[in-house]
């Protein structure tokens, strides 16, 4: 097989692509210090994040055609987020005390609290129909 100059200069330029996201992957598994720890810390909290965030469109595409109980998935949805953040804040003390680990305290305080609500969330997704505790209706 014979590669082109563009299609070689193309290889060389991926190359470094992959090692770095295998390296960071390793970084998150072996981090030593500790910029390396909140960062993936934040990595870690926003991929939670992301799948909570789908689950919720899931939960508000089943109540788009009724606007009370979507309006109550709003206002929980609003308060759930002010106390994550509000206690993990307090887990995370203060700021100017907790020194250079407070990013990642924090960052993992709304991981697991964020992964807690998915939990929730993937069991409004999953009721048998006619269950009445059920806020979400089953999907059709």
């Amino acid at each position: 097989m014979r590669l082109s100059k563009t299609g070689l200069a193309t290889l060389i330029l991926a190359v470094p692509l992959f090692t770095d996201a295998a390296r960071a992957a390793d970084d998150c598994a072996n981090a030593m210090d500790q910029t390396t720890m909140n960062e993936c810390a934040g990595k870690s909290f926003t991929e939670a994040d992301k799948k909570l965030n789908h689950a919720y469109r899931q939960i508000e595409g089943r109540l788009k055609d009724d606007a009370a109980s979507k309006k109550l998935l709003v206002d929980a949805q609003r308060a759930w987020i002010a106390f994550r953040d509000a206690e993990c804040n307090f887990q995370g003390g203060p700021r100017e005390s907790a020194g250079s680990m407070y990013p990642m305290v924090v960052a993992g305080c709304r991981e697991s609290l964020t992964n807690d609500r998915l939990k929730d969330f993937q069991g409004y997704l999953n009721c048998e129909e006619g269950d009445t505790s059920c806020p979400v209706p089953a999907a059709q």
